[in-house]
């Protein structure tokens, strides 16, 4: 019992919506059932993070109802603010831009975030307890706001990544810099998102490890500052991007050397389908992944213990509770 734990969550959201801006499809449902048939395989729980596309979507609703009345995971929430109702025209072309919801004004944020709260739970009669923000941007109002709608635990931060030279609104500042942010889990500061306090909302940030060295990733930081470039130092994540397993499996050891306590993977739903992605083009690139997730689960099984974030999240309070916050 001493393992650490293992956290899987998916993205579940629309069909390539790096390059989809007209119109939103959810072809990629029909290829939901293999992943959890794997994971279920490695006993595996899953925690499929969904959004509005997805959360009116038939098919994908009733594979939801089957993941709840099976155990075999949890249903949590994703939000894409540029098509999430209350719909607020913020760029003149939301869905080409796709800006984040943290640019929005705080009334529409939290209309948005109330809709979808309320949309996924009279839908599957469950309640919401797990987030991740779409885009990975996440502000102290964004917290705020969850914890307001009692969410327990979020997975937003990206630990080493800036988000800022990734841009929403044309006329914003891009997204979240996660650089200074803490890499283990913790109950967050509601003052301050990147620290540690008395908050009811757990974050669990994604497990990430730079590629390098400090001393390199000091370097190219200089360099990329003397030519103007907002370029993060190479950061590999826990996450499958076409024959990357070996590399994952470096992020495994790094990480469960540093005693975290557990491993956070990733995976959207549209990059389980032929066309899906820019990564995963064919079927082809499929059958890859599924090989590629097949070894990294085998290694997985082997060494954690699989929760859903919510699972993870009564750990966390267990032992908070052990031990009060201050």
């Amino acid at each position: 019992m001493n393992k650490p734990i293992l956290i899987i969550t998916i993205d579940t959201e629309g069909d390539n919506l790096w390059k989809n801006h007209n119109k939103i499809t959810t072809k990629n449902t029909d290829f939901l059932p293999r992943f959890q048939e794997l994971c279920e395989k490695y006993k595996f729980k899953t925690t499929w993070l969904t959004n509005y596309e997805m959360s009116v979507d038939a098919k994908y609703i009733e594979f939801a109802k089957s993941i709840i009345k099976n155990n075999s995971g949890e249903i949590g929430m994703h939000l894409h603010a540029y098509n999430n109702p209350p719909l607020y025209n913020l760029t003149g072309d939301d869905l080409r831009y796709k800006p984040y919801l943290i640019e929005y004004p705080p009334k529409i944020m939290k209309q948005k975030v109330m809709y979808i709260t309320s949309l996924l739970e009279d839908t599957l009669q469950i309640k919401m307890r797990s987030h991740r923000a779409g885009r990975w941007a996440l502000n102290t109002l964004y917290a705020q706001l969850l914890i307001e709608q009692g969410y327990q635990v979020d997975c937003s931060v990206t630990p080493h990544v800036s988000w800022q030279s990734s841009m929403g609104d044309p006329c914003g500042s891009g997204g979240t810099n996660y650089q200074k942010f803490l890499e283990h889990a913790y109950f967050i500061d509601p003052d301050d998102i990147s620290k540690s306090g008395c908050s009811t909302l757990l974050e669990v940030p994604m497990s990430t490890q730079h590629k390098h060295c400090s001393f390199i990733n000091q370097v190219q930081k200089i360099y990329n500052k003397l030519h103007g470039k907002k370029r993060n130092p190479s950061v590999h994540w826990l996450r499958p991007q076409g024959g990357n397993v070996a590399q994952m499996i470096k992020v495994i050891r790094k990480t469960l050397s540093s005693n975290k306590g557990y491993l956070e993977f990733m995976i959207h739903s549209s990059e389980l389908m032929p066309g899906g992605s820019p990564t995963f083009k064919s079927k082809k690139d499929i059958e890859m992944l599924y090989q590629d997730l097949e070894k990294l689960f085998y290694y997985l099984s082997m060494r954690t213990i699989s929760m859903s974030l919510s699972e993870f999240y009564a750990k966390k309070l267990k032992n908070r509770e052990m031990n009060p916050c201050k």
